[in-house]
Parts: structure tokens; sequence; C-alpha cells
């Protein structure tokens, strides 16, 4: 998801109806109809359904063009259309990036349509958990979320059958898992038994953090957005110890091991279990892994509890027409992912109403525990974010590095999570 444009290019034709190349203002009108570009990050495939998608909007004073971007190089692309200020009308982009956006004053405003119902789009009818994380401190949207992202843990239902192990199920244990993963290690050409990047990488105390608010602890941080603290309690604490141990086992993979191919060895058989998203799915439908595999969701303490994160569409402040954009907004969110989603079902829209269709499509081609782990994590009555979505993120995935995945490597004691922790509080004050 990372590309560059030229200026040039942009204004010599992909780009001319925007306000940017066209020199109206925001709000302003123009002689016949109003053409809202579209950008994503999306494989060529995909964006070929979605083009044919938006071919059923019909307005007679708008027309829908989406532009076309090589789905390796989306970022770069970004960054060098933010810089010129050349954006199209609708672009995908992260929460993160969003939140960052908006405070700058960069992106259009539309808390006041989506909360008064505007164009068919109703607040209460998005993921509770996405419209918070979307909304910065004063109560602004500078776009809408569009896919929810899951996570849980893919297991090898052949490598469980052939060790007698259970497989995982709605309520199993962090325990449970840990005791598959070392009964799972070294068999049938597999190191470890359990392969989970999210327990181990610059994002890894985000997920502890499952643990800690499942068995009544504090999460990581009171806000992921805008954070006013981070915090490492008894609870919280005793599943960095317990992860640890695993580690120092051989049951899970430390860190730093290259997660990169993962998903290609859990398909050939070579890694038992694995931490991961459900756009996975989409991949193991086409590419039909030999083993027989499922999707079951995060362990748990006590109350099910797990991570939540959500994409989205966003629209620069200078946009051309803002009417015609929400209207295209809109239709995606409410029609797009009906047309799109049976054919690759990456992920649960945000807008629940659209939900069905990629049920739909999981359900016929057979993938029920996908289904029932993604209905799962959206119901859960306990989620935390994935990642700060500050500026200042990447300092935190230092302090990571450097002082928290040494813990789990047991080349530091875990008492040293509270300097760890103390470290990141400095670092919010110091931004705050």
């Amino acid at each position: 998801m990372k590309a560059i444009i030229g200026t040039t290019l942009a204004c010599a034709g992909l780009l001319t109806a925007t306000a940017a190349c066209s020199g109206s203002d925001s709000g302003g009108k123009s002689d016949g109809p109003v053409t809202v570009t579209v950008m994503t990050w999306e494989t060529p495939e995909t964006n070929t359904a979605i083009k044919k998608a938006l071919e059923g909007f019909k307005d007679d004073n708008v027309k829908v063009q989406l532009v076309d971007t090589p789905s390796g190089g989306y970022g770069d692309k970004l960054a060098s259309l933010t810089q010129a200020k050349k954006l199209p009308d609708l672009f995908w982009c992260g929460n993160d990036t969003e939140q960052q956006y908006t405070s700058q004053g960069l992106l259009v405003d539309w808390s006041k349509r989506v909360d008064s119902g505007d164009g068919g789009l109703k607040a209460d009818d998005f993921v509770g958990s996405a419209m918070k994380n979307w909304k910065t401190s004063d109560g602004q949207m500078g776009g809408l979320p569009s896919l929810m992202n899951t996570y849980g843990v893919w297991y090898n239902a052949d490598a469980f059958k052939a060790a007698g192990i259970p497989e995982p199920k709605s309520g199993w244990s962090w325990d449970d898992m840990y005791s598959a993963a070392g009964k799972l290690a070294g068999k049938n050409g597999a190191k470890y038994g359990l392969v989970a990047d999210q327990l181990t990488s610059a994002d890894a105390p985000f997920t502890m953090s499952m643990y800690a608010v499942s068995a009544g602890g504090a999460p990581f941080t009171d806000d992921v957005n805008h954070p006013t603290k981070a915090e490492i309690d008894g609870k919280y604490t005793e599943g960095v110890e317990k992860l640890a141990a695993a580690i120092k086992s051989g049951a899970v993979a430390p860190p730093g091991y290259d997660a990169s191919n993962v998903p290609a060895l859990f398909s050939g058989g070579k890694v038992p279990m694995m931490f991961g998203g459900q756009w996975l799915a989409a991949g193991f439908q086409t590419d039909k892994p030999k083993i027989k595999y499922g999707f079951a969701p995060f362990p748990q303490v006590t109350t099910p509890a797990t991570l939540y994160d959500s994409v989205g569409i966003c629209t620069p402040q200078y946009t051309a027409n803002e009417d015609a954009t929400y209207k295209v907004l809109s239709y995606l969110n409410t029609k797009v992912w009906d047309a799109v989603l049976p054919a690759s079902p990456v992920a649960p829209p945000a807008y629940t109403p659209a939900q069905e269709s990629y049920f739909g499509a999981l359900t016929k081609a057979g993938q029920t525990t996908v289904v029932d782990t993604v209905k799962a994590d959206l119901s859960a009555e306990k989620t935390v974010g994935v990642r700060f979505t500050t500026q200042w993120a990447s300092q935190v995935g230092d302090l990571t590095t450097a002082m928290y995945q040494p813990i789990l490597s047991g080349k530091k004691p875990v008492s040293d999570l509270q300097a760890y922790v103390g470290k990141i509080n400095d670092l919010i004050k110091s931004q705050g």
C-alpha cells in the first residue's frame, strides 16, 4: 500500500476534477457533472470489482473516477499527493493517518453529516469501536471507517488431531494455548508450536493488554489516539511472565523471528499455530492449503477480549464539492461492498448492514470458523487498540525494541517492565 505519482501526471489527467487541479475552492460549483476521484490500496483484481460496482452509482450530476494505484507503493503516493495538495476526493486511509491528518486540518469533518444520518449513513449503523476510534478528541471525523480488521489464532486442525489436542474454540485460555504450542513444537518440521508476531513485535505491548483486560486488570493505555498514560499492573505482568516462559521453553517463537513467510509456512504445515487477521481467509480460499485449518478467537482469562482496528476512507479539506463527494462515500459504504466482498471476502464492513455479503461468502466457502471468530470479535465485551495512532508512535516502538522485547527473550528481568512503561509516560507527557 505505498506508491509515488508525479504532480504533472496527477494534473495532466488522473485528478483533473479535483479542486487542487481545477482551481475551485472547497464547496465550489462547476459547470456540468462533478467528477469525484477515488484512490484505493487494493489489488488490481479488487479494484476492478470496485470499479464495476461503482457503475451502479446513478447521479446525473456526479461522475466517479477510480485512480489506479499500485498496491505496493500506496504510502509513498499518499505522502507525495499530500505534500502537493493534490489528494483525490476519496482515498483509502488507516486510522492513524485519519487522526493525524484531521488534527492538522487537512481533512473534511464528516461528523455532523453521519451523526444526522445524512445520505442514509447513520452513526449507529457502524461498529461502535470503529466510530469511537475515528473521532478526534474534539469530535471530528476526517473520514469514515470502511472495513474492520479482526484478529485471532489460525491453527492446523490436522496437527491438533494428530497430537490428540482439542481444537481451539471460543473460551479457551492462554494456558490452553501455550500448552498446545508446547506439544506441537518440533513436530512435522515445525520448530515452534506458535508464531505470534503480535506478541513479540513493536506492537506487542498492546496485544498483551488483552490478557490484562480479560483478567480484570488495566489496559496498557487509556487511549490509543490521545493517551494520557500507559500502565502495567499485576495482571499485565502475569501475562508477560507466562509468555516469557513459553518463549523460553521453545513453544513460542521469540522476538526477532522472521514472520514474513509464516502464512506460507502455515499453509505447508510447518507452523501449527499463528496469530493473524481475518484477511488471510481470502488468500487461503484461493490458494487452498493442503492442511485442514481453522480460525479461533484469542484466548481469554475471564472476560472475552480482543484487538480492534479499522481502515477507512478520507477526504481532503479542499475537495471541490463536499455534497457530491459525500454521496459517493455513502455509496461506497452501503452498496459497493455487497458487490465486492462475495468474490474476495477480505474483511467485514464497518457499516453493519453491509456485513451480510461478507459472512455469506465465507459461509458458502465453508469457512465457518472464520465466520464464528469474526462475529465473536465484533461482539467482544472488551476491546483494545492495536497501536498508538500518534505521530510519535515510532518512538514507542523504539522503546519496545530496546526495553520490552529483551524481557520476553529472558535477557532482562520482568521487573524492568515498570522502567519501560515509565519511559513511555515520560514521552506522553513531553508530547502533550
